[in-house]
């Protein structure tokens, strides 16, 4: 009778899963939603100060050209597509050379200190970058931009440390990504509309002299100003995430409390507030599994954890590859927008693979097309790759994404052999597209990718700081290789030898890695399977 009533009582196999069935992940239900966004505001630092100048770059250089000082000509096409890459590849070059110094000074004197003072650093060489004068002194501002911008895999290891749990991972890596297009976005449509301003919008600021001395330096001084505000969160919202440092007095945290508390009462008027006591049981617990844990066993989980393995080596190869390519992308496209338009492409002397020129667009225009397209990245950041991630697999969306950068690139040349204006803008508009699509199912996968690498959570800084190290390196060398081929290609008559040789190349190359990769598991979770091994 007693087996009968337990069998009874029991529930029917039907049953059990309904019961262990959890809801679906979505953006509401990510943990430690405001550290992720203070973070996400930290991470604008980045496209804004490296992208804002793309619309204007070619008359950047050409205005500030000291070979025009000297003779009054301007700059032949090929000079200006070198040296906008030596531009663009200075940005790069600086964070490789940082990247490793900013993961260590992150492992011994916190997370937090790597991200505010690189923020005050970056402020600084916006400024000064818009109001350089000569080629050397903006060449300066944007190495110093570039050391300040060093920190990307910090940020992404705060992320891992903040979000540990799998099922959230599509969301969480994907926010930093989503911040980036968007700051690429904002720094394209600010660097198009504010540049020369005095000429763009004349009706607001025609007639200012400062503007007309100095017309680059509208757009750098927003950008100032918003990394500004995105430092204020930093220093009075954002917490420690390294272990050994969380609980730890922070002078900034408390200046913030203090004053959300006065905000609060200011709303609230005479609404309860959190008293001190119970504010700090809210710190105390916002991040209870970052806290030291008891020692680790010696055993297996000790043992035979690096970075030196294939799949390490294979997942990091991928990850540079996309960059390589994807940075060079973004200093030729804006140049080849720019440059003044050959009237003998359309004629019958102009075909195969020799024909040259540009598309003759302004800074505002350059600006406008690729913020607009941009704007689809968001789009299928937010609503469609997370339902593709969790149908079809990080590495399924990252092998798709790569093969779609070869047909954007071949394609990209003969939009000058069409004549007819809205046949030329429609044809624009779908290499951009797919351009844009490609980078926007990249770039998330393989931060995640790269992370579940990792074979321990104790080296998931340093594995985002080699691939932060050689990213920047493949986006220093990547730009200033494309220029140097692109300049190569404008001599002989071939505007196109850059995107069929170099750019294509590199991509299909990334292709073929692509399909070596395997995807792993959050480090996280394979720390814990490890343990419940030794456990039994």
């Amino acid at each position: 009778m007693a087996r009968h009533s337990l069998d009874v009582n029991a529930p029917t196999k039907a049953q059990i899963p309904l019961a262990q069935k959890e809801p679906p992940v979505t953006w509401s239900s990510l943990p430690h939603k405001s550290q992720l966004l203070i973070l996400a505001a930290c991470r604008l630092s980045e496209p804004l100060s490296n992208t804002c100048l793309l619309p204007y770059l070619y008359y950047l250089i050409r205005s500030l050209d000291s070979d025009t000082s000297k003779d009054g000509h301007k700059s032949s096409n090929s000079s200006i597509s070198r040296r906008a890459g030596l531009l663009v590849a200075a940005f790069a070059l600086a964070q490789f050379a940082t990247s490793m110094i900013w993961a260590r000074l992150a492992d011994r004197y916190g997370r937090k200190a790597v991200i505010v003072y690189p923020l005050v650093a970056s402020i600084i060489a916006n400024l000064g970058f818009g109001f350089g004068t000569t080629i050397p002194k903006v060449m300066f501002w944007r190495l110093i931009a570039g050391v300040a911008n060093g920190n990307i895999g910090v940020m992404r290891t705060m992320t891992a440390e903040i979000v540990k749990e799998k099922k959230y991972q599509s969301r969480a890596f994907l926010l930093l990504p989503l911040v980036f297009n968007s700051g690429n976005i904002a720094g394209l449509a600010l660097g198009g509309l504010l540049a020369t301003p005095t000429k763009s919008l004349p009706w607001l600021f025609g007639g200012v002299k400062w503007m007309e001395r100095y017309p680059f330096a509208l757009p750098t001084m927003v950008n100032a100003m918003v990394l500004t505000f995105a430092l204020l969160l930093a220093i009075g919202g954002l917490k420690e995430t390294l272990p050994s440092k969380v609980g730890q007095r922070d002078l900034g945290l408390e200046v913030g409390r203090r004053l959300a508390r006065l905000v609060h009462r200011l709303r609230a008027h005479g609404y309860q507030v959190l008293n001190d006591d119970e504010e700090s049981k809210v710190e105390l617990s916002t991040f209870p599994a970052s806290r030291p844990s008891a020692p680790v066993p010696s055993g297996s989980l000790s043992q035979s954890v690096t970075l030196k393995t294939k799949a390490i080596a294979i997942t990091l190869a991928g990850f540079t590859l996309l960059p390589f390519h994807n940075a060079a992308f973004m200093q030729l496209f804006p140049i080849f927008m720019s440059t003044p338009l050959n009237k003998n492409n359309a004629k019958p002397e102009a075909h195969g693979f020799f024909f040259t020129g540009g598309l003759g667009y302004d800074s505002s225009t350059v600006g406008l097309y690729l913020s607009a397209f941009g704007c689809s990245g968001i789009f299928l950041q937010m609503f469609i790759y997370p339902a593709l991630q969790a149908r079809f697999g990080t590495l399924k969306i990252f092998q798709f994404a790569f093969t779609m950068f070869p047909l954007s690139y071949i394609l990209t040349p003969y939009v000058l052999l069409l004549e007819d204006p809205t046949a030329r803008g429609t044809a624009i508009a779908f290499v951009l597209f797919v351009q844009v699509i490609a980078r926007t199912l990249a770039i998330p996968s393989s931060v995640i990718l790269l992370t579940n690498a990792a074979p321990s959570p104790k080296l998931l800084g340093t594995l985002h700081g080699v691939g932060n190290m050689l990213s920047s390196l493949a986006r220093a060398v990547g730009p200033a290789l494309g220029g140097w081929v692109s300049a190569k290609g404008m001599e002989i008559g071939m505007v196109g030898c850059v995107w069929w040789t170099y750019l294509t190349g590199i991509a299909v190359l990334g292709v073929m890695v692509s399909w070596k990769m395997k995807e792993g598991k959050s480090p996280h979770e394979r720390e814990q399977s490890l343990k419940r091994k030794e456990d039994d």
